[in-house]
């Protein structure tokens, strides 16, 4: 996003949603997890997006109980980015 066409409201609540994410993050993730999410992030936005939608969701439906480490963030990694391999078979 660019934030060219958006009025000062609508930056400002960008910002708070941004630093909520943030806080929501860093008190689930282990500090490696957080770093190694920091790195994907700088590597590939659409993929760091994914997880952190990944992790948003499984926090606001209780199921995350203690912070997630880096093996555990290497597992959800390898979830998120595995290929699905699908055939039509025509009959």
């Amino acid at each position: 996003m660019n934030g060219e066409n958006l009025d000062p409201q609508d930056l400002q609540q960008m910002r708070q949603i941004e630093e909520l994410k943030r806080q929501l993050l860093s008190k689930t993730l282990s500090k490696e997890a957080f770093e190694r999410l920091g790195r994907i992030r700088s590597v590939n936005q659409q993929l760091a997006g994914q997880v952190e939608l990944y992790l948003i969701q499984i926090y606001q439906t209780g199921k995350i109980k203690e912070k997630i480490g880096d093996e555990k963030m290497k597992e959800i990694l390898r979830l998120l980015t595995q290929k699905k391999d699908f055939r039509i078979k025509r009959v």
